[in-house]
């Protein structure tokens, strides 16, 4: 057996000595150094040949010639590279593989391949003594090129690791990362090597100190969750450090999480973290995937969100950002995308899957040279295979107990439910995730639809789950726009949405309620603007949903006009308080509170630019204080966030009923107006006196009584309020026309408190809140 000193220290030995032994070393078995470029020496010139190499970043020179490395077999499990303190296990999984390569990068580029020596259930394995964090490393697959049969291994290609916990750089659109040659057949092989285009894996450290973290496991109710961009959030605030805006670190910074507990939210929901790819088809046009619902790494934090820009430092950077906001008492939701991946169709690039093995991962058509595509992007994964699970449930499971995050919001979900063709709620990945220790104790939220036949499931996921409830959206944007539902359906949306999961054991916190989303128009721009204005995107404005249900209160974007800029402020106002006095769970999108603008770009996916940067040079005080007040006002009244349905009877032997609905005269709703007619004025009465559940040490509930009035007419109208059975005297504390008034004996315009029978004249498009006194 030779040694090799190790020049340059290995954790704190600078003079270690390392064995090797004879291995099977395919090749190219030494690093290729570029011309001109002399290796490094350390102390004198070896005798001998000399051969070198770098091993997890560091340098070994031979003191005699030296053998090739040792490569042990190592285990099957846990899959990808797994760092135990003294080297690296490696592994991966693909049915098709002939031979697989593991390719070591050094700092430079330069590559060794060794081959992986065992095989154990489809996994291949080997195990690198001294392979330490920092190592850069891919694939290789040996194996069929048969388009026709829907495999396209091509050893030619660097693969990224599917289970990889860090990822260094990013895909150079050059033609050597996809399967063909851009002027000849798709069909035909392209075998120019991939690897200098490729980012590389990178060996993780596991260990961090989390003393003193803990999963806060908020109830549902107690909940309101605010959607950011990571980046977008921080990129413009001046309180910031420059080197930490748009970062991990910037949103863990004591601003950032000062301005979230000041505005009362109790759940950050991330967009994409996982490592995505920005789209050819945008770094063409000079645009960037800001959104990034591309994903291509499930395990590795996006590396462009890191302060840090060492290799494999965003986790820690991550997981730091994660221990800030539970200190804090907010939760950290992701939005994930384990529906497709970035390699896109048949036309798409080499990049992971596709190469390891891609008719097992990918579903495909009857012709499997081609993908079925339920998400828009080119292809879908398999949820038919064991592995493709596998693969899910582990990241998910990472997530959750080495990055402590709360929850998870899946995009385009219902094509997890999908094993053939047709939407499956009882499908093996719904199963799985309701048997897992891990993912059935924290927040699922489908986003419940994709865009295949049949995609639209609101309403039909599992027990235990949440959902967007896009119903909910469509119905308050048309109230408010005065394109009138009808009172049941508005109804229904205002009370957590019964008739779509009021069975199967869910309850009204079932029902994520939103306005407005990243996908679509900022609540300011859903008042500013009547159609979208996306030419920034590049694509003639074709892009984006047509069906917004917007309204510009007079006037196309920016204006002077007094008028139109008084009724849009009150127009937010409405949409706000509507959303927080409504059951169900609110979203906010972050800078709705307030008036943050896209420039009436509904769908600025590409736009990583101030356009969907958090403006915070442009802030509506006002609104923003009005949004605090409502979100303070929701976590202090039970009666907005209950846990069980309304019944529409009166409650443990009370006189008065759990909820009544009444019209501007004063009179309970008759069942014509339930049955069909459209509305555009409403009162409801909740009633606070008793709940059917108890608190979380089994005390009784009970909260003030509240009458809502809703005023969605284009005219001033006069409101009958109910008569003494509901209540003898009414303050108003809330007016979307004035804001927030004080409580107490009279309001802060000096008003006593109203009688009942009383009228109350409320203006045109907007809400009146009312809490009932003793």
């Amino acid at each position: 057996m030779r040694s090799t000193q190790l020049c340059g220290p290995l954790g704190a030995d600078s003079g270690a000595l390392l064995p090797f032994a004879p291995g099977d070393l395919h090749p190219p078995y030494s690093l290729q150094h570029a011309p001109g470029d002399q290796p490094d020496f350390c102390g004198s010139k070896p005798h001998g040949e000399f051969f070198w190499r770098l091993l997890g970043n560091r340098l070994f020179c031979p003191l005699e010639p030296m053998s090739p490395m040792k490569i042990w077999p190592g285990n099957p499990y846990p899959l990808g590279a797994t760092y135990d303190g003294a080297g690296t296990n490696f592994s991966l999984f693909s049915e098709v593989a002939e031979r697989i390569e593991l390719c070591l990068f050094d700092e430079r580029g330069r590559e060794t391949r060794l081959g992986l020596p065992e095989v154990t259930g489809h996994c291949w394995h080997g195990y690198l003594p001294g392979v330490e964090p920092g190592q850069r490393y891919g694939f290789r697959v040996h194996g069929p090129w048969a388009p026709e049969q829907g495999h396209r291994c091509n050893p030619s290609k660097l693969l990224l690791d599917p289970y990889a916990k860090g990822i260094d750089g990013d895909v150079t659109w050059d033609e050597a990362v996809f399967p063909y040659h851009f002027d000849a057949d798709p069909d035909a092989s392209n075998d120019r090597d991939s690897a200098p285009f490729m980012p590389k894996c990178i060996v993780q450290q596991p260990f961090f100190n989390w003393a003193g973290d803990h999963r806060l496991q908020r109830p549902w109710h107690e909940t309101v969750i605010y959607e950011l961009h990571v980046k977008g959030f921080t990129a413009q605030h001046p309180d910031i450090p420059p080197e930490l805006r748009g970062t991990y670190a910037g949103l863990a910074h004591p601003v950032s999480i000062g301005y979230l507990k000041q505005l009362g939210v109790t759940a950050v929901e991330l967009l994409p973290v996982h490592y995505f790819v920005h789209d050819k088809h945008l770094h063409d046009r000079g645009l960037r995937n800001y959104w990034g619902y591309n994903s291509m790494a499930y395990f590795s934090p996006h590396g462009d969100y890191a302060a840090d820009k060492r290799p494999g430092a965003a986790a820690a950077e991550f997981k730091t950002m994660v221990k800030a906001m539970h200190q804090a008492g907010i939760e950290v939701i992701l939005d994930v995308v384990y529906n497709h991946t970035a390699e896109g169709n048949h036309l798409g690039p080499v990049l992971c899957l596709k190469g390891i093995d891609n008719a097992y991962y990918y579903q495909l058509m009857e012709d499997r040279r081609y993908y079925r595509d339920y998400s828009g992007t080119g292809n879908c994964l398999s949820m038919r295979q064991p592995h493709v699970l596998q693969l899910i449930m582990d990241s998910l499971r990472y997530w959750v107990l080495e990055m402590h995050v709360d929850g998870f919001r899946f995009d385009l979900a219902s094509a997890l439910a999908r094993e053939l063709h047709e939407v499956q709620m009882l499908n093996a990945f719904f199963n799985i995730i309701q048997q897992d220790p891990v993912t059935n104790q924290i927040k699922l939220i489908a986003e419940p639809w994709d865009l295949g036949e049949g995609g639209y499931q609101v309403g039909n996921f599992p027990s235990g789950w949440s959902e967007w409830n896009g119903k909910y959206r469509d119905c308050v944007r048309n109230f408010w726009r005065t394109q009138a539902p009808t009172l049941s359906e508005f109804g229904y949306r205002f009370t957590g949405s019964s008739d779509l999961y009021g069975g199967n054991s869910r309850s009204p916190f079932a029902s994520i309620n939103f306005v407005s989303a990243h996908d679509g128009f900022t609540l300011r721009d859903l008042v500013s603007y009547n159609e979208k204005h996306n030419l920034a995107n590049g694509e003639d404005n074709r892009d984006g949903h047509d069906d917004n249900r917007s309204w510009n209160c007079g006037a196309e974007g920016p204006t002077d006009d007094p008028e139109v800029l008084t009724l849009r402020v009150r127009q937010q106002r409405n949409f706000m308080a509507t959303l927080m006095l409504s059951q169900g769970v609110p979203m906010l999108l972050a800078g709705d509170e307030f008036g943050r603008t896209q420039q009436g770009n509904n769908n600025a996916y590409c736009q990583d630019n101030p356009i969907s940067w958090v403006n915070w040079s442009n802030v509506d005080e006002d609104l923003q204080e009005f949004t605090e007040r409502l979100i303070r006002f929701r976590h202090e009244h039970p009666v907005f966030r209950r846990r069980r349905w309304f019944q529409g009877q009166p409650i443990h032997g009370g006189d008065k009923d759990d909820i009544a609905w009444f019209n501007y005269m004063g009179e309970q709703a008759s069942e014509e107006l339930w049955g069909g007619e459209t509305i555009q004025t409403l009162g409801v009465f909740l009633n606070g006196e008793s709940f059917p559940n108890p608190n979380a040490r089994g005390e009784p509930v009970t909260d003030d009584s509240f009458y809502l009035i809703f005023n969605a007419h284009f005219e001033e109208m006069d409101f009958i309020l109910p008569p003494n059975h509901w209540g003898l005297r009414w303050l108003k504390v809330l007016d979307t026309a004035q804001g927030w008034l004080q409580g107490g004996d009279e309001d802060a315009h000096g008003a006593s408190p109203l009688e009942a029978g009383a009228s109350l004249t409320v203006v045109p498009r907007s809400l009146v809140l009312l809490q009932r006194q003793a």
